[in-house]
């Protein structure tokens, strides 16, 4: 073994001695702190062992056809949204925002992965190296998780397995292999955007603990699996502008698809779509119609009797008919009945559980969502 892989394997060594420590002892590698270490461990860096310039060719290409394959996703990611149901996120939107969690984390990634370049790249190919890389990155990544996992029993334990560490082996793998292939710069543009847009953008998908543990280990080993092929054809078709412009204008339709879909589901907007699930309402709404509702924003002295109304009941949906108004001290009440029901709905609808009005419907086009939520 040469005598810089030893210094690379020593130098690893005592990382993993405090990672250990941060994971089993006192979790103080927590956002700042976090930053602080990774710089105060890049400069031994340097002085030990130096640091090697980017000279990865193709960098641009890399760069574009990683945005190609994250835009793909956030595509297929939203309308799953449609399904599942989408989380405000524009509390980040403030300073403590900011300074709690976009700029630590930006910083974090930055440097984790400007730290993990040169270290695969010291490591000269050594397959050692590159595995003990990878390792060390994966402690990192789940150091608190650790700290922070009680292990009381064995819920607990397939918890810390499914969502921390599998994701982090997978992220890592992929991240290690784009960092060989193409240098760090890539890296970092796709740690970035799928980190951070659940703190910019305003509305996200709301999957549950599993559905997000599935996504997360298996989009890494995707996107490295594409990198391979991009370094698998011909490059000469990769720097065609021509090539680019054809394959960005080919997802605008699916965009734009996208953002109508998600402005009309995801009812943090005027408006409101949702798949109607039973047959209540025949003739009139049938199963599998999908019924526009235009939100009141609290103008409850506008509804009139006759007037199909959506409302929550239980946390559900309902879309019925208006047949009946009480209004006591500016307050209103509110009385339904399904048009294919016999007997009014036995129960009393307040005002804080009307949705809006349901004026529009469009025929069938809901039943892939009612399908699917009845699996």
């Amino acid at each position: 073994m040469k005598k810089g892989y030893k210094r690379m394997l020593i130098f690893q060594f005592f990382l993993f001695l405090i990672l250990l420590f941060n994971s089993f002892v006192s979790s103080i590698l927590t956002r700042y702190n976090m930053i602080l270490f990774l710089i105060i461990v890049l400069i031994m860096f340097k002085i030990f062992f130096g640091f090697e310039k980017d000279r990865h060719r193709y960098l641009k290409d890399v760069i574009f056809e990683m945005v190609i394959f994250l835009l793909v996703y956030f595509i297929l990611f939203y309308l799953l949204g449609i399904i599942i149901g989408f989380a405000r996120t524009d509390n980040y939107y403030s300073f403590n925002g900011f300074k709690n969690f976009i700029i630590p984390l930006s910083l974090s990634i930055i440097l984790k992965e400007y730290l993990r370049y040169m270290m695969l790249t010291k490591s000269e190919g050594s397959k050692l190296l590159n595995i003990t890389t990878v390792i060390l990155f994966i402690i990192l990544d789940i150091s608190n998780a650790i700290y922070y996992n009680s292990f009381a029993n064995g819920y607990d334990g397939f918890m810390f397995v499914a969502l921390s560490l599998l994701p982090a082996i997978s992220s890592n793998m992929a991240c290690s292999y784009i960092t060989i292939q193409s240098g760090y710069k890539p890296v970092i543009v796709y740690l970035l955007i799928i980190n951070l847009y659940q703190y910019l953008l305003p509305i996200v998908p709301d999957p549950n603990e599993y559905l997000s543990s599935i996504i997360n280990l298996i989009l890494p080993l995707l996107l490295a699996y594409y990198i391979y092929h991009f370094f698998k054809k011909d490059k000469d078709e990769q720097i065609d502008r021509n090539y680019r412009k054809r394959k960005i204008s080919s997802l605008i339709p699916a965009v734009l698809i996208t953002i109508i879909a998600v402005y009309f589901t995801s009812g943090y907007f005027n408006y409101y779509a949702i798949a109607i699930a039973s047959g209540s309402m025949v003739p009139n709404i049938n199963k599998g119609d999908v019924v526009i509702i235009e939100k009141i924003n609290g103008k409850y002295s506008e509804l009139e009797e006759g007037q199909v109304i959506a409302f929550k009941y239980h946390d559900v949906i309902v879309v019925h008919r208006l047949i009946k108004i009480i209004e006591e001290n500016g307050h209103y009440y509110f009385y339904t009945k399904g048009d294919a029901n016999s007997e009014p709905d036995n129960y009393m609808i307040d005002e804080s559980m009307v949705i809006g009005l349901a004026d529009l419907r469009i025929p069938y086009i809901g039943f892939p969502t009612v399908w699917l939520n009845e699996l």
